[in-house]
């Protein structure tokens, strides 16, 4: 439940400064902001440790080796942005899942996990589909 204290951040602003973050990123960098690739080369570095060979016989990771570079830095920002936002905004909250997926799906947390976990997994198979 909010409090008075609590204060949310104005979504056109922070649309809008996401918005200048890409448009400085693409002008200063010439990289367009995205992170499923992320996501690919976390599970290469992860899959790396227990087997390097397999890794670097990969058609993928030969294209897109698995390191640490300005876009993995960037969704590690992401996650650290999104705590200082949600502490500064007195929003910050442990849960598993938001309650508006409680009341759509029900109050068992497996049926609301299986969905998060396979609307995840569509979007982020979209994205790469797309190859983004």
């Amino acid at each position: 439940m909010k409090t008075p204290q609590d204060r949310d951040w104005n979504p056109y602003l922070a649309g809008a400064l996401s918005g200048l973050v890409s448009v400085f990123s693409v002008a200063i960098a010439g990289k367009f902001l995205g992170a499923s690739t992320t996501f690919v080369r976390s599970a290469g570095m992860i899959e790396k440790l227990f087997s390097p060979d397999r890794v670097a016989r990969m058609a993928y990771f030969m294209k897109e080796a698995p390191k640490i570079d300005w876009q993995w830095m960037f969704v590690v920002g992401i996650f650290i942005g999104a705590f200082i936002a949600a502490k500064t905004g007195r929003t910050f909250r442990w849960q598993a899942l938001p309650p508006m997926w409680e009341a759509r799906f029900g109050p068992g947390r497996i049926r609301r996990g299986l969905v998060a976990f396979f609307g995840g997994t569509l979007a982020i198979f979209g994205a790469r589909l797309a190859d983004g």
